[in-house]
Formats: structure tokens, C-alpha cells, sequence
């Protein structure tokens, strides 16, 4: 959580967005499109359609897992392919905006085959760095998950 945490640091004081505008955490309709995206992409997971995921991701995306391992954004894409869930749903979402980058984070449930073909039933808690893009799409830049107990 500290390597991500650092990562959305890094990715806002890159962009300089930190400094430019005061926080805005009501989010209003920022943390509504947020949201429906987040969900937008869970349903991406659960149905294996990476083409439908891949337009909310930054080319320069980087997850980590709950595992610890990094992946790529064509590597994260090319597991949502080959996972078959039974269940992949998220809840419990937060949006917090900071002019035009944001953090949302919530939980995960999964039960089904990951993309390695791993089986897998688990509860993650998750967090995702989303940035406004020059031409006004919001991407998410960077996703960080870890077991829930």
C-alpha cells in the first residue's frame, strides 16, 4: 500500500496537479462518473471484455495486485480475457477529488478463474488514481488492491 501510495504522490506532483488547484473532496458529479466508470469496469472483468476496459486505463497504467506482482495495462488486459467469473462485484466506493486527479476506493468480492487460470475467492479492499487527460477523459493511472481478513 506505501509503494501505491507513493506511486499516486509521484503521479500527481509529475503532473503538477497537486500544486495548481485547491482540493475539492465533495466530488458531486466528478465522484458520479468515477463511480459508474469503476463499475463500467468490473463488468468489463466479469464478462472478459478487455476492449470495453482497455479505454478507461492510461496507456501508462501500472496495478498491483494483492500478490504484490505490477502489471502493465496490456498485461491486466490480457487476463481479463482469460478470467471466468462467477462472481466479481465491488461496493463500499469513496471518491476523493483533488481538481483534476482523484483517488476511489472500495471493495472487491471475486469468486471464479483469474486470468492464469487460478482459482480464486477472495474479498480485497482497492484503491484506484484517476487523472482528467488533456482532452477531458478521465483514466485511471494506477490500481492497488490487498486482501481483506
Amino acid at each position: 500500500m506505501k509503494t501505491f501510495l507513493a506511486a499516486a504522490v509521484l503521479v500527481l506532483s509529475a503532473a503538477g496537479l497537486a500544486a495548481q488547484q485547491p482540493a475539492d473532496k465533495s466530488g458531486g458529479a466528478v465522484a458520479a462518473a468515477l463511480i459508474k466508470m469503476e463499475n463500467q469496469w468490473a463488468q468489463a472483468s466479469k464478462t472478459g471484455n478487455a476492449d470495453a476496459l482497455a479505454p478507461l486505463l492510461a496507456e501508462d497504467f501500472i496495478a498491483l495486485d494483492s500478490d504484490g506482482t505490477l502489471r502493465s495495462k496490456a498485461e491486466v488486459l490480457a487476463r481479463v480475457k482469460k478470467g471466468k467469473w462467477t462472481v466479481n462485484e465491488i461496493a463500499d466506493m469513496k471518491v476523493t477529488v483533488h481538481g483534476d486527479s482523484a483517488i476511489v476506493t472500495g471493495s472487491w468480492t471475486g469468486k471464479g478463474t483469474d486470468g492464469a487460470g487460478k482459482a480464486v475467492d477472495a474479498k480485497e479492499r482497492w484503491a484506484d488514481t484517476w487523472v482528467k487527460a488533456a482532452n477531458g477523459n478521465w483514466q485511471c493511472v494506477a490500481s492497488a488492491s490487498a486482501p481483506m481478513k
